[in-house]
């Protein structure tokens, strides 16, 4: 049978990215640290060479069926070289978005629950090199210093939607795991989010929210100061979900 996708282009333009996205598949995730069955939103395209009227899509989700049902981050760069050969591609790119969950356990009464964290893995392979953007997104709590400070009692205070992203490349693509980049959002803010709380838990966790006040900025600089400090590349979004204003407040920052 006849490949058409294999004719001859005659226009000499370079496509940046072309393949297949929304692709729902079922994954089980694995990094050393957590262990976890989902359903994961694949994405997958090459750069296609201008000469090349079109990319093969049914081997994308054979890749996918063949190399990522079992998911390690640190086999990443593996699976690209696959891919890139099996395309015969210059380039090509992986996105994976997941949700993953960690358990928590309530400070007072030792209650224990899950917390779900939006995962994006996003691998680049070209010229012989990987690269891997892990990015985690998590909710905790703020409250506000100036709210502190100006109130004869109490503060306003928030769920925060905080983003890391860590680049990693070469020997080290995965440089931060998931649960640690969890730990690490949940230690720069006021206090984490519990989802199943009794009284002496909702007290214990409104008092640590008091004592460590934070604005949308601090959070921000603690999360990057964290990751300079261990030399991670990367870019923290924050979003405070504000609760007495109709505007949330935002701040990013690369490093």
């Amino acid at each position: 049978m006849h490949d058409i996708q294999n004719e001859t282009d005659s226009r000499g333009i370079e496509i940046n990215d072309v393949g297949i996205s929304g692709l729902r598949y079922p994954l089980h995730f694995e990094d050393g640290h957590l262990r976890q069955d989902g359903i994961a939103e694949l994405e997958v395209t090459v750069r296609l060479q201008h000469d090349r009227r079109g990319t093969h899509m049914s081997r994308m989700v054979a890749l996918a069926h063949e190399h990522l049902r079992r998911f390690d981050p640190r086999k990443l760069p593996h699976v690209l070289k696959v891919g890139a050969d099996l395309l015969n591609a210059p380039a090509l790119r992986i996105k994976i978005d997941i949700p993953l969950s960690t358990t928590v356990v309530a400070p007072a009464s030792g209650q224990e629950s899950w917390q779900v964290h939006d995962i994006r893995f996003e691998g680049h392979w070209e010229d012989g090199n990987a690269t891997l953007i892990t990015s985690v997104t998590t909710e905790v709590t703020s409250l506000c210093p100036c709210s502190k400070a100006i109130s004869d009692y109490g503060a306003h205070n928030q769920r925060s939607r905080v983003t890391l992203s860590v680049t990693g490349h070469g020997d080290t693509t995965y440089p931060l795991a998931v649960q640690e980049a969890v730990q690490l959002l949940e230690r720069c803010a006021s206090a984490p989010i519990v989802p199943l709380v009794k009284r002496p838990d909702e007290r214990v966790l409104t008092m640590q929210a008091y004592d460590h006040p934070v604005f949308v900025e601090d959070i921000a600089r603690n999360v990057s100061e964290t990751c300079r400090n261990r030399g991670l590349i990367h870019t923290v979004r924050v979003r405070n979900l504000e609760s007495i204003h109709s505007h949330d407040a935002v701040a990013l920052i690369t490093g």
